[in-house]
């Protein structure tokens, strides 16, 4: 049993560690308050210009490479997006989850042979590394708030891989942001446009509109639902009107997933700092009764010791 010098040490080492665990933890209660209002305040947007042109009536009729579908294509396209530090619980390790799914379901699909991977963050670029993942491109990803000029360089690199025709699909792996104690893992296929576009949890495909948001704050799993086709009158001509609007409605949605992975980060590293702290607390609890108890059985023993010499002076 460690003496009471050794637990006198231990008892200020915990409470040294729970001060820098409360100080991250207000850090990361600030950062969440900022990342969360701007998640939530562009979602309806970039989920409304998803939709825009997933409602197009035949919209691979128009001359334009990102409407257009390659079914034969023998690879897929993943952008993954990650965290550059640690301490947030789970939530890298989810994303690899629902990577290596998406990899097994098309490798062992009939035309599955490769799947190349664009990394967004330093945790999943070790990781990938590590797991010897084909990573064909790597980007920084910013830790002081995301800036709308972060997404258009990962944009140019989707388009750049789509319009090659060697890619069957592009997908997006991510921590959607549902509420401060929840952030989900979640695949959302980027191009090509089609009905149905949205977002895969374990498997489900649903699509988050702001009107299941509700549902999804409950714990509900919204249903899916389909897009009615819509007649567009376009001047001064479709192709020309789309073909300048595909790519920016792709880099909104590039930049609404950087949002929500900021916003499930500073959560998730909140609510592990909360826990962390609360850790120290009791631990630092437990460490003191044990002192305690430890020094009243000295003192026990000196006044024993005191009383029973007192007894043998006075014997004598």
């Amino acid at each position: 049993m460690p003496g009471t010098q050794e637990l006198t040490r231990r008892i200020k080492s915990v409470k040294s560690t729970r001060k820098v665990t409360r100080a991250m933890q207000m850090v990361s209660a600030s950062k969440m308050r900022k990342s969360q209002s701007q998640a939530l305040a562009s979602r309806s947007y970039a989920e409304l210009a998803s939709g825009l042109i997933a409602s197009l009536k035949s919209p691979q009729e128009l001359d334009i490479p990102l409407l257009k579908q390659f079914p034969d294509a023998q690879k897929i396209g993943v952008v993954v997006i990650s965290t550059n530090k640690g301490l947030v619980g789970s939530f890298n390790v989810n994303l690899l989850l629902q990577l290596k799914d998406l990899e097994s379901q098309w490798l062992s699909s009939k035309n599955g042979r490769s799947v190349d991977v664009i990394v967004v963050g330093k945790k999943v670029s070790e990781a990938a590394t590590r797991m010897r993942k084909q990573v064909i491109a790597d980007f920084p990803k910013s830790d002081g708030g995301e800036q709308v000029t972060g997404v258009y360089a990962i944009a140019a690199q989707i388009v750049h891989m789509y319009e090659s025709g060697e890619y069957a699909n592009i997908y997006i792996v991510y921590n959607h942001f549902v509420s401060t104690l929840t952030q989900k893992a979640v695949v959302k296929q980027l191009l090509p446009f089609s009905e149905g576009t949205g977002y895969r949890v374990q498997g489900t495909e649903v699509q988050l509109a702001s009107a299941t948001k509700r549902a999804m704050d409950s714990g509900l799993t919204p249903k899916p639902y389909t897009l009615n086709p819509v007649e567009y009158t376009f001047e001064p001509s479709p192709e020309l009107v789309i073909n300048h609007l595909v790519p920016r409605i792709l880099e909104s949605q590039l930049y609404q997933a950087l949002l929500e992975s900021d916003a499930s980060e500073h959560s998730s590293r909140m609510i592990m700092m909360k826990n962390a702290t609360d850790s120290a607390g009791d631990l630092i609890a437990d460490l003191t009764l044990t002192f305690n108890q430890m020094r009243q059985n000295k003192i026990t023993t000196e006044l024993s010791e005191i009383t029973a010499g007192k007894i043998a002076l006075e014997g004598q």
